[in-house]
């Protein structure tokens, strides 16, 4: 494929160019809140060799988000760009502004899905070499109104035309984005988001963690990270809940993130009696110390989802995860953690399943050196990552 050259061919070119040329990215996201995506980002950020990778983020809200001080700490910067939907013809005019005054940018990878088609194309049109679409949903099943079928042909379109190239995080997600027969343009791929390991290696105090939650040493902890959105169907997780908690009243609900819906699930779990048995601890940047540490059980029902990175840390974190069977298969790393259920079971059946399962367990090492391997491992996943942003000649040497 034009523009594509071989391992050789890149130490030969870098070789001979003395310097490597550091590469300007461009991350276009809602905003750098604690999400898997998010996280994933800034795991990319942390650990990306920074003389070589300058990494800004175009984000589309003016509130401080979670990762923005850590992100400017770190050299980038976090530029806001806002009325991606109320006023699109403005968006339009900011993002263009945004690349003259803040580039010039070689590669603008943007995360928001369909609306990409329109990051892509005002990039095609700066003359950006590097246009990246990211899918990280799989909607499938989803019900459409015409107003809204009729948009995404738009974007499809504009991501097939301005679109150089198209990552997924699951092959559903492909599909979603680029269409049932994405394999057969070679500008698709599947990347993996990955984890970092390191934080799931150590060796916690289990009653010094609950002990901070206010949870008893012997209660069952049900845990679910996730954003409260629909997407995430926590209405239905709580009626779960209920069914556990009247077989095993010692139970806890564990609720790890933020979001639209979360008054509204506080007032559910107030009129189901589990307000005094339900924790939300809001958004935290220490996920994998409060699997270990807190949860006995994960739980994801989720209605669909581009591969649900949490469920990869929930196997890090030898967790026994009871999800969706919508979830993409990909994610299912230790098999004998994972029980998948379909929507259609009534919560009595969930309950049932997490108390049969609530006591499955296996060694660190034996998880770790499974998760390590895989390409969900960060390290391999930042691999992967680089080869793609170096895969044009002409943004390797001026």
């Amino acid at each position: 494929m034009k523009g594509t050259i071989s391992i050789d061919r890149l130490e030969s070119i870098q070789l001979n160019s003395g310097a490597k040329r550091q590469l300007r990215i461009l991350h276009v996201v809602g905003g750098m809140s604690t999400g898997g995506i998010e996280t994933w980002l800034i795991n990319v950020l942390r650990s990306i060799d920074r003389s070589r990778f300058h990494i800004d983020f175009l984000v589309h809200t003016d509130q401080q988000c979670f990762y923005d001080e850590e992100i400017r700490a770190l050299g980038g910067r976090v530029i806001p760009c806002l009325n991606l939907r109320s006023n699109p013809w403005q968006y339009s005019r900011n993002f263009s502004k945004i690349l003259q005054q803040e580039g010039p940018y070689d590669i603008v990878h943007s995360h928001i899905h369909h609306f990409s088609g329109l990051v892509l194309k005002l990039a095609y049109h700066a003359g950006v070499p590097i246009r990246i679409s990211h899918s990280h949903l799989s909607t499938s099943g989803v019900r459409l109104k015409i107003a809204r079928k009729l948009y995404l042909v738009l974007m499809n379109r504009w991501i097939r035309l301005y679109g150089t190239v198209g990552l997924a995080a699951s092959c559903q997600a492909a599909a979603d984005l680029f269409g049932c027969n994405w394999q057969q343009d070679r500008r698709y791929q599947i990347l993996f988001c990955g984890i970092d390991i390191t934080p799931f290696k150590e060796n916690l105090d289990r009653f010094t963690i609950r002990a901070e939650l206010g949870i008893e040493p012997e209660t069952l902890v049900i845990g679910h990270v996730g954003r409260f959105e629909a997407q995430k169907n926590h209405q239905f997780l709580i009626e779960i809940a209920v069914k556990v908690a009247q077989q095993q009243p010692n139970m806890c609900l564990l609720l790890v993130g933020e979001g639209s819906l979360r008054s509204q699930l506080e007032e559910q779990v107030r009129e189901l009696g589990l307000g005094d048995r339900t924790i939300f601890t809001g958004a935290r940047s220490d996920i994998p110390r409060l699997m270990l540490g807190a949860m006995d059980v994960f739980v994801m029902p989720s209605l669909y989802e581009g591969l649900g990175l949490a469920l990869v840390e929930a196997q890090a974190a030898r967790l026994p995860c009871i999800v969706s069977d919508v979830i993409p298969s990909e994610a299912d790393l230790v098999g004998d953690l994972i029980c998948r259920l379909s929507l259609s079971k009534s919560p009595a059946t969930w309950a049932k399943m997490i108390l049969e399962m609530k006591h499955k367990s296996l060694s660190q090492s034996t998880v770790l050196s499974i998760v390590e391997n895989s390409p969900f491992n960060l390290t391999v996943s930042n691999q992967n990552l680089i080869k793609i942003y170096q895969s044009n000649d002409d943004c390797l040497v001026q």
